[in-house]
């Protein structure tokens, strides 16, 4: 397939993500494919697989479609070399909030792993408890 291009399937294997997700992805905007075969396949770049890792991180920290969108698009605006100097300081500022609610959001994830590892701790004294 020259080009640097892949297919779903690559993508897939390369991301961790399913198929379907990937469909799901496109269909709601945010990770829409760089072109098509001519027989209608989907075809992706680097960067298309690195937008779609950047979507599956922000998953298991509860992000909403709209917050996914506007993240990917300061991010879109931080790294495209047409944003100006006053946009591109906004755009710094709306990474920072965004910076400061992933930390949010890792310590909430944090706290419940605490939780979770002390009660299999409990779970495993009331295993050896009975196994006597």
């Amino acid at each position: 397939m020259g080009g640097g291009h892949m297919q779903i399937g690559e993508v897939a294997d390369r991301t961790g993500l399913s198929l379907r997700t990937i469909r799901h992805y496109e269909e709601v905007g945010l990770a829409l494919p760089t072109a098509r075969s001519q027989g209608g396949f989907r075809l992706y770049t680097d960067d298309d697989v690195a937008r779609l890792l950047v979507i599956k991180r922000m998953k298991p920290l509860d992000f909403t479609l709209e917050e996914m969108r506007d993240l990917l698009s300061v991010l879109d605006g931080l790294r495209s070399a047409d944003t100006g100097e006053a946009a591109r300081a906004d755009l710094v500022k709306r990474l920072a909030v965004y910076r400061s609610l992933v930390e949010e959001r890792c310590a909430k994830i944090r706290a419940r792993l605490s939780d979770a590892e002390q009660f299999s701790s409990e779970l495993a004294a009331e295993l050896r408890e009975h196994r006597r």
